[in-house]
């Protein structure tokens, strides 16, 4: 597809952004809601960091049956499945007063964490398969990726909003009504031709998952990807938590989570038109230098404003990884198996991300919210050089 070709694809390509947003931002908006309401209901920090590490366990153990079931049935059937559950998810956390509170808001946290997941893998595969160029890759997953920066703005910003000036129980309302606004988007697009699997080997046995190990590149890249992960994890982790202990409105919460989310939207605005003149190893080197510099000055900061700044400067450098990310990972994959490799991506960062709110909660009792920044930030310093081995010849 040339550069016209993807211009012509444009309005699909937007509907799908659309849509996207409006599944994301229904986990995000629940992501910080539920915290909160159990943070304002006596919950411990450590047993926030279990309900958030919940969002990511469902992805742990779906995300590879998903990635084969998507590249199986295309776009529209698994979307559909994540928009129940997305709103199932947060229908449930809207009763949460008619139900054990804690238990409610887990199993919300599993339902909507897992929907968020099989759309973004139903998606990022269908946008992947309307690009054939690394400067076309560059470009759609740079548009596509502003759904989840929007959405990482528009639900915990709307949350809060609802929250200060109705209560906990309208804000689910709300976010439970955006998966069925996603779907009015989405579900009119076409589905792509089916890709015709040929094998030298005839009857062989059939490829598994964990064969896309064997590739070094990829390997390399999933490891930079945890890096930037977790990076992005703890961040959403800690800001409630620190905004909480600084007496700080839901409101006021919601927008610098917002602030970070518009900067991670405008730098992917940005990116289609550099796509020509960047190299995807260059930008997440630059980035994960960076995000170690942030999280060393983040504790220091101590009002709203400051605390604002360094959310928008994050968001940034963080935003601009995602798209550089899935541009490398569908040139070093088969294209047959794209759904896999997004699967796998997914799984093994969402892994890290069950075990690492738990770590942060447990870590910030004992060595303080500080610590937990310049830990991680720290463990991101030693793997730039991970980030700068991926400058090595991709071939699809």
């Amino acid at each position: 597809m040339t550069d016209a070709g993807v211009e012509a694809e444009q309005p699909a390509l937007f509907r799908l952004i659309c849509g996207f947003i409006c599944v994301h931002a229904c986990m995000a908006g629940v992501r910080m809601t539920s915290p909160l309401l159990a943070l304002q209901l006596g919950y411990s920090a450590a047993a926030v960091g279990v309900m958030l590490a919940l969002f990511a366990l469902t992805q742990v153990f779906l995300s590879l049956p998903a990635g084969r079931y998507v590249d199986k049935h295309g776009l529209k059937r698994p979307v559909g499945l994540s928009v129940v559950a997305a709103s199932l998810g947060t229908v449930l956390a809207f009763n949460y007063k008619l139900l054990p509170v804690f238990t409610t808001l887990c199993i919300a946290a599993l339902l909507t964490g897992g929907g968020a997941g099989m759309a973004a893998i139903s998606l990022q595969r269908h946008v992947g398969r309307m690009a054939k160029t690394p400067t076309e890759l560059k470009k759609v997953f740079s548009w596509l990726a502003l759904g989840p920066a929007i959405s990482n703005f528009l639900g915990p910003f709307a949350a809060g909003l609802v929250i200060d000036y109705f209560g906990f129980q309208a804000a689910y309302g709300v976010l439970a009504v955006l998966p069925l606004l996603g779907w009015l988007c989405i579900r009119g697009t076409a589905d792509l031709p089916k890709l015709e699997v040929h094998s030298s080997t005839g009857a062989g046995p059939k490829p598994r998952a964990w064969d896309l190990f064997a590739d070094p590149m990829f390997r390399r890249l999933l490891l930079v990807n945890w890096f930037l992960s977790s990076s992005w994890d703890v961040h959403t982790f800690v800001i409630p938590i620190l905004g909480h202990d600084r007496g700080l409105s839901a409101s006021v919460i919601g927008m610098i989570l917002g602030a970070f989310a518009i900067a991670a939207a405008v730098v992917r605005v940005l990116l289609p038109l550099l796509a020509s003149r960047i190299k995807e190893w260059a930008v997440i080197t630059v980035a994960m230098g960076l995000t170690s510099v942030l999280f060393g000055v983040y504790p220091f900061l101590q009002s709203p404003w400051a605390m604002g700044l360094c959310s928008v400067m994050l968001g940034f450098v963080l935003g601009s990884v995602q798209p550089m990310v899935m541009s490398t990972l569908h040139q070093i994959t088969p294209h047959h198996r794209h759904g896999e490799a997004i699967g796998l991506r997914l799984m093994t960062i969402n892994a890290s991300s069950v075990l690492m709110p738990m770590f942060f909660g447990s870590a910030g009792a004992v060595i303080g919210i500080s610590g937990v920044f310049w830990v991680i930030g720290g463990v991101v310093a030693l793997g730039t050089r991970s980030a700068w081995k991926l400058r090595a010849d991709k071939t699809p």
